[in-house]
């Protein structure tokens, strides 16, 4: 076993001469809890004035040029930096890098088992991983702390199986009726509009039809068996593929170590990150991302609205009757009030965008309740959900299950929790279940943190709605913003399918994104007030940092005030990485890797 992490100086450790009164590793985040766990560091109250001028002396302090070699390098020896220096050798080296697990096999066999374990304890394993069991890591945890650096672990292990396993595991058990080329309940929305929405759909939209927007929604949102190996063109983010219920289980018990290896290491200073893919099967959330997506534009119809109003439009129940009229259908008005009072969670007489996110809210065995819409030629309600399976309900009920198992241990462990962004076809699914337990465990503090990926067109909308839900639901907001990880796939499953590339067009577009995203999280902070909301700062690119460093600067946000934190993967960028982040500790078995 071997375990890797992702470690984070905080800010104060940017500074060319210590700080008085302010401790190197004080948490970014807001340290209130109100489970019983171990009490973490008390924060005084500060007034404002007091943070903005803590804010300016640490300013006049920092050394953003990361060319401090000493300062940067410290907590090495002399052969860890020799051993830096040539895996980066290797790393510069294409061939490589694209061929690293065949010559790792090869090396297996030439060396044997205790060999190659030596050979890469030597090399590329003792630089970015921090150990081979829990107390090797915590030892790290411990030595790095003393530098300002504190940890996340991050359980990272793939299965060993062929390309074309992995592509008959995406479309096992795989009704032939989900194959169509629409559910028919989506007639609705694919053959009218309210006329008295018309211009602002056509204002929203621009030259894409609803019929348009609804086809590309389930060509994206759909199981493609040709790109089931989800490792493909991804080479920086752990894949997880569906081998049972019993397997799922046992990721759920992995992750708690995680937790209690953070706990121990960090004592309440930590993360844990999680994938969700790993906790179910992932055509379950490939399903739920459509029918998530397929309510949006449903909404979207029936109010007019463009992506920047949705969170603004509700509709009461005659509203509803009335928009489904203005449309030509003959409604069945007990079938759409029943469905009304079960999608109106908070009961004040309107449904609205946020009603139809509460995933975790809801009974798996009634979601295909919730998520329906009119069928254009009955009247009927149709589930979006086509076709879900009693196994299917299991399944996902199970998902659930072992999602909030696991977000109630880290709660008790006082660990924070970061569930990872994967693929945008699981990612609305996923989001929406984050966001479900922010909602549940980030009353008093940010246990809970989504992620935002930069690369993506709409990653501004989704980040503008989920804040606005957190202000109106009255939680803490948690982040964590990274530029993304698919790419090349993301690109490629959408030209071969056929609907827009959702990434964004080049790197300056995918940074100013970044920096947008972070700016809006800064001004979302500044209306709510004090531990209401926080981000991660998750980048290698010293541009970004400055960049977030000038932000608090400009703000008057104090490091003591815990509300940006930055993250890079321990053994990458530490030039950067000792001035200001955590690193991240990938847990992994890599044996298991090199068969």
């Amino acid at each position: 076993m071997a375990l890797c992490f992702k470690a984070k100086p905080c800010w104060p450790t940017l500074l060319k001469k210590p700080l008085r009164g302010l401790s190197s590793t004080a948490s970014v985040f807001q340290q209130v809890s109100s489970t019983p766990t171990p009490s973490p560091p008390s924060v005084t109250k500060k007034t404002p004035e007091q943070l903005r001028a803590e804010s300016e002396e640490c300013y006049k302090r920092l050394d953003l040029t990361f060319q401090n070699a000493e300062e940067a390098f410290r907590s090495k020896t002399n052969n860890e930096l020799v051993r830096a220096q040539l895996v980066f050798a290797f790393c510069q080296n294409n061939w490589i890098v694209q061929n690293n697990m065949s010559l790792m096999r090869l090396a297996r066999k030439m060396f044997g088992k205790r060999g190659f374990n030596a050979l890469m304890r030597s090399t590329f394993y003792g630089h970015f991983v921090a150990g081979e069991d829990i107390d090797e890591v915590s030892k790290t945890a411990t030595r790095l702390q003393r530098f300002g650096v504190k940890c996340i672990l991050d359980y990272s292990v793939e299965s060993d199986i062929s390309e074309e396993e992995a592509k008959e595991k995406a479309v096992e058990g795989l009704d032939e009726e989900e194959t169509q080329p629409l559910p028919p309940a989506l007639d609705v929305l694919a053959s009218a509009v309210p006329p008295k929405h018309a211009a602002q759909l056509e204002d929203a939209l621009g030259d894409q039809s609803v019929a348009e927007l609804v086809d590309q929604t389930h060509k994206q949102f759909t199981v493609h068996k040709e790109f089931g190996d989800r490792r493909e063109h991804v080479v920086s983010a752990r894949t997880y593929f569906y081998s049972g219920e019993s397997e799922c289980d046992r990721n759920v018990d992995i992750f708690c170590k995680c937790i209690d290896a953070t706990a121990q290491a960090t004592m309440g200073q930590g993360f844990t990150a999680i994938k969700i893919t790993a906790l179910g099967r992932p055509r379950i959330l490939i399903r739920l991302t459509e029918a998530i997506a397929q309510m949006e534009n449903l909404f979207r119809v029936l109010t007019g609205s463009s992506w920047e109003n949705l969170v603004l439009s509700r509709l009461s129940e005659d509203e509803l009757v009335e928009r489904l009229q203005e449309i030509g259908i003959k409604t069945d008005q007990k079938a759409i009030r029943d469905w009304f009072k079960q999608a109106d969670f908070n009961a004040d007489g309107f449904v609205d965008f946020f009603d139809w996110g509460r995933l975790l809210d809801v009974d798996a065995g009634k979601l295909h309740k919730i998520l329906q819409v009119p069928n254009i030629k009955t009247g009927k309600l149709e589930p979006v959900l086509n076709n879900l399976t009693v196994r299917e309900s299991h399944e996902i009920s199970n998902m659930m299950g072992r999602l909030t198992k696991i977000a109630d241990y880290a709660v008790s462990r006082n660990v924070r929790l970061m569930v990872d962004a994967e693929q945008t076809y699981f990612q609305l699914a996923i989001s929406r279940l984050t966001m479900a337990l922010m909602r549940r465990y980030n009353r008093e503090r940010g246990f809970v943190l989504n992620t935002y990926q930069a690369y993506l067109k709409n990653t501004m909308a989704s980040l503008i709605i989920d804040m606005q839900l957190a202000r109106q639901e009255n939680f803490h907001f948690a982040a964590k913003l990274v530029r993304g990880a698919y790419m090349e796939q993301e690109r490629l499953r959408a030209e071969s399918i056929g609907y827009e590339d959702p990434i964004q067009p080049s790197h300056q577009a995918t940074s100013e994104n970044y920096h947008r995203c972070l700016d809006a999280i800064i001004e979302e902070w500044a209306k709510r007030g004090r531990n209401t909301v926080s981000v991660m700062t998750a980048t290698h690119n010293m541009d970004t940092v400055r960049y977030a460093v000038e932000l608090m600067r400009q703000r008057g946000i104090a490091p003591s005030e815990r509300v940006i934190c930055f993250g890079q993967l321990y053994g990458m960028c530490d030039y950067v990485g000792f001035f200001c982040f955590y690193f991240v500790f990938l847990f992994q078995w890599f044996a298991k890797n090199c068969k």
